[in-house]
């Protein structure tokens, strides 16, 4: 039976619970805190591989399932170490490559020894669109939610701190990883980089974690206050609520990653990061007073939204003011569409 921690900042944490599949649906539907589970896929195949060979076992299981196509994999400069982030230029530090996975794969084998190998870091693939009965055997049942599904591969690797939109279920297949995480209001002492140039899709924080310059970023230290770290080995896995930030390290030769994305909300509903971008090409900039002006329709409509901005209409009447559906949803979508194309 599966073993639910709860986290500590002084990792690793002592205080567990007995989970059984019921009681962690529960506690899924219902933390807004991180938890480990420790060896909820401990008889994974997968998981099972990756204790051969040093991880070469993995390799040779997943090369069974791999689809004949080719495969993007992200490579970094040779001994520039595992960090995946900008270069002085704020350019990335890495290149992407494409190529089958037995050709990456054997380019890992070539390198486990060097002391500059270069990293090589397959990221958030799609398990379906690249592996043929991986799925059916390594998975979870996450109670009918609607997950999307992906693996990451790779040699040694830090991935700087970001957070994500949906809930996130991440289980440590292969090697061992540190998770360093921090709850959304911490957003403003990591120093978030630019929003649409990014190593990943998503800001991430320019703050070293191996070596943190507290002079130039000085919150940086009220962030650690709130941090929390769990260290995660083969089986074991992490659940990472929506918007959490998290600073991820792979600290063996070879690594394997499977997370489970979903969201709660429907699915008619809008991203709401798209909504940011677009307040700052519609609103940021304007002056001042015209600014306050809009944010207080903001606040009206959108963030205290209640029966104060409908109860003078009457029932029928009041359209996308009303809590949405999938009808109402799909014609407000339709109408920013047609008005973003002009």
């Amino acid at each position: 039976m599966a073993e639910a921690v709860s986290l500590r900042r002084e990792m690793p944490a002592t205080v567990e619970v007995q989970a059984d599949p019921a009681e962690l649906d529960e506690r899924l539907r219902s933390s807004s805190s991180p938890f480990v589970v420790r060896g909820i896929a401990r008889d994974w195949p997968l998981v099972r591989s990756g204790l051969e060979e040093g991880g070469g076992g993995a390799r040779t299981y997943l090369l069974r399932h791999a689809r004949k196509r080719q495969f993007e994999v992200n490579i970094g400069q040779p001994g520039a170490g595992g960090r995946l982030f900008y270069d002085e230029q704020m350019r990335m530090n890495f290149r992407m490559g494409r190529a089958t996975l037995a050709d990456i794969f054997a380019g890992i084998d070539a390198n486990l020894d060097k002391p500059d190998a270069p990293v090589i870091y397959f990221s958030s693939l799609n398990i379906h669109d690249y592996f043929d009965g991986l799925h059916e055997a390594n998975h979870l049942d996450l109670f009918g939610r609607e997950t999307r599904d992906s693996i990451w591969i790779g040699t040694r690797t830090e991935i700087a701190a970001h957070n994500d939109i949906p809930d996130n279920l991440a289980v440590c297949a292969v090697g061992k990883r540190r998770f360093t995480l921090f709850p959304p209001e911490a957003f403003g002492d990591l120093y978030l980089g630019p929003l649409e140039n990014t190593p990943a899709g998503r800001a991430v924080s320019m703050v070293d974690f191996s070596n943190p310059d507290f002079n130039r970023f000085p919150r940086f230290g009220r962030a650690l206050e709130q941090a929390q770290v769990a260290e995660l080995g083969p089986g074991d896995a992490l659940f990472i609520p929506s918007q959490w930030f998290h600073h991820v390290v792979g600290l063996d030769n070879f690594n394997v990653l499977v997370n489970y994305w979903w969201r709660d909300t429907p699915r008619f509903l809008g991203d709401p990061e798209l909504a940011l971008l677009h307040a700052i090409l519609a609103v940021r900039d304007l002056p001042d007073d015209v600014r306050h002006r809009w944010k207080a329709l903001f606040d009206h409509y959108v963030f205290t939204a209640g029966t104060a901005s409908t109860a003078h209409l009457p029932e029928g009447t009041r359209g996308i003011l009303d809590p949405l559906n999938s009808e109402s949803a799909g014609r407000l979508r339709a109408y920013l569409l047609r008005s973003l194309s002009k």
